[in-house]
C-alpha cells in the first residue's frame, strides 16, 4: 500500500492519503493537512536527436521547478539515481526508483523538426508500478518551449492532486524602477514564475491596478495620463490601448471585469463622493450601484457574476461588504480588529482574499464569503493587493520593504499560509493580476 504525503492546504488543509491496492490508480483526497511534500524524480527528458538535447534538459528543469515551487513536491536529486532514463519507451526499473523513495516519476522525450518541438511525457506511480495516463504530448515552436514545460507540469500536478493547474498562466504587474521620489511605473507581463518579462506601456505616466479579462486577452488599468486617474483598456496581444472611462470632472479607478467580460465594475469619484458603477464595454452605458456618503472601492465579482464584494468606510473604518451585482443593500462580512481592503473573490467561489492592517502590521488573509474562518497568511511592514491563481490555491501579492527606498516586490503564498516565495522580476514589482490558464 502507498501513502502519498503532500502539503497542499485548502481551506481546511489537505490530506494526501491515497491508500490503494497495487493495481488501482493514484488518488489524493483533499481533507486535512499533512506537511510532507511528495518525493518525485524528474530525470532529463530524452532528446530525439542531438538538436533537441538542450531543449530536453531545459524542459525537464522547468517541470521540476514548477512542481517543487508549489510546495507540494520534493525533487530527488539526480545524484541519487540508480537507474538512468535513456529511452522514452524502455521499461521503467521501478525497484531502482523505490530504493531512493521516489513515489512519482516523470519521464519524457523531446523531438525537434525545424522550429517545431514535440514533447511527450509519462507520469508513473512508482510504488504501484503503473503509468498514470499515456500518450500525453504537446507541440509548438521552439520559442514556446517554456509553455510546453508548464503544460506538462500542470498535467502532472492535476493528475496527482485532483486540482486544476496554474503553471501555464501569466501575470500582469506594475514594474517599478528609479528612486522612491522619482518612481517610474509601467505595465509589464510575464510568465507566472517571473520569466519572459515584456513591457506593455512606457513610464511616461503612473499606472495602477491592472486586471485581466476572463479570457486573458485584455487588461484594465488606471492611468494618470493627463493628470487625473482614468480607466484604460489594453489588448495584450496587439499592445493597443484606449481610454474606457473619461467623464469630465471625475476620477475613475479600481476597475474589474465581469465574469463574462462584457462589463466593467469600477469606482468613480465626483463631488467629493466615491461610489461603485458598472459600464457596458460595447455601448459605454454606465449604471450607479451605490449612493452612500462614504468611499466604496476595490470591487470584485463572484465567479458566477451574481454578487460583488467591495471595500467601504461606511462604518467608520474600511471594512468588507457583499451585495447583489445589481446593487441594493450590502451586508458587512469583516468583523475582526483592524482595517480591511482590496477584497478579491476566489475563482472557486469559496473564499475571499483581502488586505488587513492591524497594530502597525499588514497582512494578506482569506475568509469564507460569509466572513467566517478568517485566516491571516502573511505579516510584514506592508503586504497588499492579493490576486488568485487560476485554480484558487495560491495568492500573489505586493510586499514593500521598510526603509528609505521602500522597494516593492512580488510574493506568492498558498492558502494555508505556507510556501511563502518571492517572485523574481527585473525591477521592483507591485499590483499583480493573475491570468486564467492559457489556451
Amino acid at each position: 500500500m502507498i501513502r502519498f504525503l503532500t502539503s497542499l492546504l485548502v481551506g481546511a488543509t489537505l490530506l494526501a492519503a491515497p491508500v490503494h491496492a497495487q493495481n488501482q490508480p493514484l488518488r489524493i483526497t483533499i481533507d486535512e493537512g499533512i506537511i510532507e511534500p511528495l518525493p518525485l524524480a524528474v530525470p532529463n527528458f530524452v532528446p530525439d536527436g542531438a538538436a533537441a538535447t538542450e531543449y530536453a534538459a531545459q524542459i525537464a528543469r522547468v517541470v521540476a521547478a514548477d512542481l517543487t515551487g508549489s510546495g507540494l513536491f520534493r525533487e530527488i536529486p539526480s545524484t541519487a539515481y540508480i537507474s538512468q532514463v535513456t529511452s522514452f519507451d524502455a521499461p521503467v526499473q521501478f525497484a531502482d526508483w523505490k530504493a531512493i523513495n521516489a513515489q512519482a516519476l516523470v519521464t519524457g522525450s523531446v523531438s525537434l523538426s525545424g522550429d517545431r518541438l514535440t514533447v511527450r511525457f509519462r507520469l508513473w506511480d512508482v510504488f504501484a508500478g503503473t503509468e498514470l495516463g499515456s500518450g500525453l504530448q504537446f507541440a509548438g515552436t521552439t520559442d514556446g518551449w517554456r509553455r510546453m514545460a508548464h503544460k506538462v507540469a500542470d498535467a502532472v500536478y492535476s493528475r496527482i492532486t485532483g486540482e486544476g493547474g496554474y503553471f501555464d498562466s501569466r501575470v500582469v504587474f506594475v514594474s517599478e524602477s528609479g528612486p522612491k521620489d522619482q518612481r517610474r511605473k509601467r505595465l509589464a507581463i510575464m510568465d507566472y514564475d517571473g520569466a519572459n518579462v515584456q513591457y506593455l506601456t512606457d513610464s511616461s505616466s503612473i499606472v495602477l491596478a491592472p486586471r485581466f479579462s476572463p479570457t486573458g486577452d485584455r487588461v484594465l488599468y488606471t492611468s494618470y495620463q493627463g493628470g487625473f486617474p482614468r480607466i484604460h483598456i489594453l489588448d495584450v496581444g496587439r499592445v493597443e490601448q484606449r481610454v474606457l472611462q473619461s467623464q469630465e470632472g471625475t476620477m475613475s479607478f479600481a476597475p474589474r471585469f465581469s465574469p463574462d467580460g462584457q462589463t466593467v465594475l469600477f469606482s468613480l469619484s465626483q463631488g467629493g463622493n466615491t461610489d461603485l458603477y458598472t459600464m457596458n464595454i460595447a455601448s459605454g452605458q454606465s449604471a450607479r450601484l451605490t449612493s452612500a456618503p462614504s468611499i466604496e472601492t476595490a470591487p470584485s465579482y463572484s465567479p458566477d457574476g451574481s454578487r460583488i464584494v467591495f471595500e467601504s468606510d461606511r462604518s467608520g473604518t474600511p471594512q468588507l461588504y457583499i451585495m447583489s451585482a445589481s446593487g441594493g443593500e450590502a451586508q458587512r462580512i469583516s468583523f475582526g480588529q483592524g482595517r480591511y481592503g482590496t477584497p478579491v473573490w476566489s475563482p472557486r467561489g469559496d473564499l475571499i482574499a483581502f488586505t488587513k492592517q492591524n497594530k502597525g502590521r499588514f497582512h494578506i488573509g482569506v475568509m469564507r464569503t460569509d466572513g467566517s474562518e478568517e485566516r491571516l497568511l502573511t505579516a510584514s511592514f506592508l503586504d497588499e493587493g492579493p490576486t488568485w491563481s487560476p485554480n484558487g490555491r495560491v495568492i500573489m501579492f505586493t510586499r514593500e520593504t521598510q526603509g528609505a527606498d521602500g522597494r516593492a516586490s512580488l510574493y506568492s503564498v498558498d492558502i494555508s499560509g505556507r510556501n511563502l516565495r518571492p517572485v523574481r522580476t527585473p525591477d521592483g514589482g507591485s499590483d499583480p493580476t493573475w491570468s486564467p490558464l492559457l489556451e
